[in-house]
């Protein structure tokens, strides 16, 4: 195993540190703006075994905010080439990458690879409901991204448990479906209090569960990654 890359990183955690995030492996579920992210500031902290999920290609809609998203590969796998940037980042990364939309029928699949670390940037409700409820019944660490459009300041970027969320109406939507399962609180969350810009909401066709989106800004979901990111990477090496 060489750390020499990580020696950066080694300077600010110890080479301990290091070899424990390298024998850990994390999930990350929607390789979108924030998720690709995410994905990409982990991979670079030294994890040693990763999921990425994603079964969406790169639109041209896509390039304002996705780290896959360029004007020269339109149509192609977001998984793929995300997949391809972690390998290159990290050679001896053990990647396994599913080219698949995240449904309800297939979390209890991928939850077997009992990851020690989930990263959740499921933009689409239904699925990501399902998904919050079945790794919290079964105790799987996981953050959970709250909704990054309609927003403008990155500053204003929080982590909280989903009971203290409040001015996000994606995490309101949330709160109210998990007290059905009476479940209220026990899930980390990163969220922006900033007031959504309601005019650029728009309808969707409804596909994959998505009914509506917000418009973005390209460094309002990478931030949500990078908070996402030190929110695994703490928790993993237990640093406040």
């Amino acid at each position: 195993m060489d750390i020499s890359w990580l020696s950066r990183t080694s300077l600010l955690i110890g080479e301990d540190k290091v070899r424990q995030l390298n024998d850990k492996h994390v999930m990350v579920i929607g390789m979108g703006g924030v998720g690709s992210f995410a994905a990409e500031f982990i991979c670079r902290s030294g994890i040693g075994k990763m999921t990425i999920i994603d079964g969406d290609v790169v639109d041209p809609t896509n390039r304002n905010r996705q780290l896959p998203a360029l004007a020269t590969n339109h149509g192609v796998s977001k998984a793929d080439i995300m997949a391809e940037r972690l390998c290159q980042i990290n050679p001896e990364l053990q990647l396994n990458s599913i080219k698949e939309f995240i449904s309800p029928e297939m979390v209890e699949k991928i939850l077997l690879a009992n990851p020690d670390y989930i990263v959740d940037a499921i933009d689409s409700i239904t699925p990501k409901l399902t998904f919050i409820k079945i790794a919290y019944d079964k105790k799987i660490p996981f953050v959970s991204s709250m909704g990054a459009g309609g927003k403008m300041d990155p500053t204003q970027l929080k982590v909280a448990d989903i009971s203290k969320t409040y001015n996000c109406p994606f995490a309101q939507q949330v709160r109210k479906m998990l007290k059905k399962d009476k479940i209220y609180r026990g899930i980390k969350t990163v969220f922006s209090p900033e007031e959504n810009n309601k005019e650029s909401l728009m309808l969707t066709d409804g596909s994959n569960f998505k009914k509506s989106a917000y418009g973005t800004m390209s460094y309002l979901p990478a931030t949500f990654g990078a908070v996402i990111a030190s929110v695994v990477i703490r928790d993993l090496i237990k640093t406040d």
